[in-house]
């Protein structure tokens, strides 16, 4: 799955209607809905505001608005965009000023899912990476090797007792070979152990 790291627009006209398009990074249902909030006040003399988005590391959470236009004809062809190309945690939303002119179903239907590819165009679209917490447990004279096997993680917390625990973010995918390079310093002396989900 994918998502984008920026805020692409991008603004297309057929037959007198204006397509304003938005795309964004979202994390959380609530966060979308802000989104669009401020959009609707940003655009109020707007004819519609369409929008679609899907949630979630595998794009569970989804939902779409036609916002008065005919139904399917405008959130589901957005909605699609973003599905067909593996986007998840991304919101696209279509602001539209009728120019007139009636499209008809099908004229909507391309006049939306145009708007849509051409803002996803603008995206710089990036992997989704699953991430994962760790604690690594170990007497202080393995603590420089440590920290350079760590230079490019994030370090969440630090404890320093009779021992060091640290607590890391890593890479899900990284983890395998984090354990194999601790196991080159020391067989037993080094502790690793992965976090339940619930306590990250």
């Amino acid at each position: 799955m994918f998502t984008i790291n920026n805020q692409p627009t991008h603004t297309y006209e057929v037959n007198k209607s204006v397509f304003i398009t938005y795309m964004y990074h979202v994390e959380s249902i609530k966060e979308a809905n802000r989104i669009l909030d401020d959009l609707r006040n940003q655009y109020p003399d707007a004819t519609h505001h369409v929008s679609a988005y899907l949630i979630g590391n595998s794009g569970q959470f989804g939902k779409m608005n036609d916002d008065g236009e005919p139904s399917g004809t405008s959130g589901a062809p957005v909605f699609d965009v973003l599905r067909k190309n593996n986007l998840t945690n991304t919101m696209c939303v279509v602001i539209r000023y009728f120019g007139g002119i009636k499209l008809g179903a099908g004229g909507l239907v391309r006049a939306y899912s145009k708007a849509a590819s051409e803002c996803l165009k603008l995206a710089n679209i990036v992997p989704i990476i699953e991430y994962s917490l760790i604690k690594l447990e170990f007497g202080y004279s393995y603590l420089t090797q440590i920290e350079k096997l760590l230079t490019n993680y994030e370090i969440i917390n630090r404890e320093f007792t009779s021992n060091i625990t640290l607590t890391i973010k890593i890479p899900t995918s990284d983890i395998n070979l984090l354990e194999a390079l601790i196991k080159q310093i020391s067989y037993s002396q080094i502790i690793l152990s992965i976090l339940p989900k619930n306590e990250e």
